[in-house]
């Protein structure tokens, strides 16, 4: 949602790089960039007012004038305000300390309400909750039966005493304020945790919905009151969510549709405008499509700087602490990494969900987007039908993977042999990247690396892994021993002292920590290595 507005910013803060001081010139044209950005974002005039002119003033201070690098310094204001307006700080939910936690969910028809109570509720479920879900939305046709078949999805009993509007003619029945009331009665019966109720919505905003809303929320006294928005309606966001803030008093926020196309400015409106947190996000259909609103993590993606923490987060969630173990011990025994090993990496993978999601989350792949994007999620459960085609001995040793047998692994998986030539490949690389881990020097080709540029087609070297067929760097001659005792004593001596006197080498952890990448990388490089990894 936020690739248009990403590539604005990080093109425009990439001008500021290199300058040693930043005039008023310059602060001013990085900030007209950044209101266009904005404006162009669909994100609301007020906050686009107040953002800049926060920025304007900060980079105009002794913060900025006085730091050895400005132009980074300007990039940590932005990063800083873009969290303030995002809500400052990550809001986490009230529970009630007796009884059932009662959340109500109010917002405009169309937004995901209904879809939005299923995830919530399975969230909440992995966390330990018991909760139920009431169908207290009777106006919208098949709006209760909805409910039921995300309840059932979710493992979620569904309270619905009332089965609402099933055709589009039909006159509604029964009371939304009666049924909410009698679903948190069941719930402190059948001793429930939590009760998520479902509420009407309307195409537009009318007295009508907000006196409901209104009279459901006097009814039951929820503890949290969400207000869902669809994250596509843009200008429109900042009038629905003002209107419902008057008429019912909501205490957070959730934003739908996040995985969507469209320019993202109610995200960046929402919170400042009403001065509620954005509290959970939704990220697609599925029910695990959903997370905490975490608004640093959220600028930090904006800015095309990554989103590391939510990526190791969905890591603990999936993987099998087990086979992790398992793993670790193989590379530090310095085994080999089979076919096996690299099947069941890939499967943990899957298990995280959309590749193409997580690779966003990666600092700076907003350089390869269009790599990323034209990746093809079909392409895993290739590999994985090539590597089950297989016998147990060819995983383990795949050095006995002839032409012959190659070919029956093809056949097998529905695929062509270059297909299962281009796995060993890709395969071999990985082993070779395991192999250099387990020795303590890292991934060889990775720029910034211990052992850069070691692996054919690995992103430190050529792209395809091809060598450089220009002149090589003439070697330099070192001397050898003196045959003078005394003088050859003396050589030994002078390389002692500079041997003890030189800063230790790092031989890195498996990622390089602690080393200083190098400034200047061949993109085109990267992007073509990029390219082959994602199988195009």
């Amino acid at each position: 949602m936020f690739a248009n507005l990403s590539d604005r910013l990080t093109e425009t803060f990439r001008n500021l790089r290199g300058k040693g001081r930043l005039s008023e010139a310059d602060i001013d044209g990085t900030i007209r960039e950044i209101r266009r950005a904005l404006l162009d974002a669909d994100v609301a005039v007020p906050v686009v007012r107040t953002f800049t002119s926060n920025i304007r003033e900060r980079a105009l201070g002794a913060e900025v004038s006085g730091a050895l690098n400005p132009g980074q310094q300007v990039v940590k204001i932005v990063n800083e305000e873009l969290i303030g307006i995002l809500g400052g700080e990550t809001r986490a939910m009230r529970f009630s300390k007796t009884g059932p936690t009662v959340i109500m969910l109010a917002g405009l028809q169309g937004a995901g309400k209904t879809t939005l109570a299923g995830k919530l509720a399975h969230h909440l479920k992995q966390q330990g909750h018991t909760p139920l879900l009431v169908a207290a939305d009777l106006q919208r046709p098949n709006a209760v039966t909805q409910l039921k078949v995300v309840g059932e999805r979710a493992g979620v009993p569904v309270f619905a005493p009332e089965a609402g509007v099933t055709r589009e003619d039909e006159r509604p029945r029964g009371n939304p304020v009666k049924v909410a009331k009698k679903g948190l009665k069941e719930a402190e019966q059948r001793q429930h945790s939590v009760v998520i109720i479902d509420t009407a919505g309307r195409l537009g905003i009318d007295q009508e919905l907000m006196r409901q809303a209104a009279d459901i929320r006097k009814a039951t006294e929820p503890d949290e009151v969400l207000f869902v928005i669809d994250a596509m309606i843009g200008q429109d966001a900042v009038a629905t969510a003002t209107a419902f803030q008057e008429g019912v008093d909501f205490t957070g926020v959730v934003l739908t549709k996040l995985d969507g196309d469209a320019r993202g400015g109610a995200a960046l409106s929402v919170a400042e405008v009403t001065g509620r947190p954005i509290m959970f996000a939704s990220t697609g259909e599925k029910l695990d499509d959903f997370e905490v609103f975490h608004p640093d993590r959220m600028a930090s993606r904006i800015l095309d700087m990554g989103d590391i923490l939510t990526l190791i987060e969905q890591a603990e969630r999936t993987f099998d602490q087990a086979e992790a173990e398992r793993m670790a011990e193989k590379v530090t025994k310095g085994e080999d990494f089979t076919l096996a090993d690299f099947l069941s990496q890939m499967q943990q993978l899957k298990n995280m969900g959309s590749m193409k999601k997580m690779l966003t989350m990666l600092p700076g792949m907003g350089q390869v987007r269009d790599q990323i994007e034209n990746f093809d999620e079909r392409e895993l459960v290739r590999t994985e039908a090539i590597i089950q085609s297989m016998t147990p001995l060819e995983r383990d040793n795949p050095k006995v993977l002839n032409g012959s047998r190659r070919a029956r692994i093809a056949k097998g998986s529905g695929m062509q042999v270059s297909d299962v030539n281009s796995l060993i490949k890709r395969f071999e690389q990985a082993q070779q990247m395991m192999r250099a881990m387990s020795r303590g020097g890292g991934m060889p080709g990775m720029p910034g690396m211990p052992g850069a540029g070691g692996a054919p087609g690995a992103f430190g070297g050529l792209p395809g892994g091809k060598k450089s067929k220009g002149k090589q760097a003439p070697q330099r001659k070192v001397k050898g021993k003196s045959g003078n005792p005394a003088k050859r004593a003396q050589q030994e001596a002078d390389a002692r002292t500079r041997a003890a006197s030189a800063p230790a080498a790092s031989q890195g952890s498996a990622f390089g920590i602690g080393q200083q990448a190098p400034q200047d990388v061949d993109r085109d490089a990267l992007n073509a290595d990029l390219s082959k990894y994602l199988g195009r």
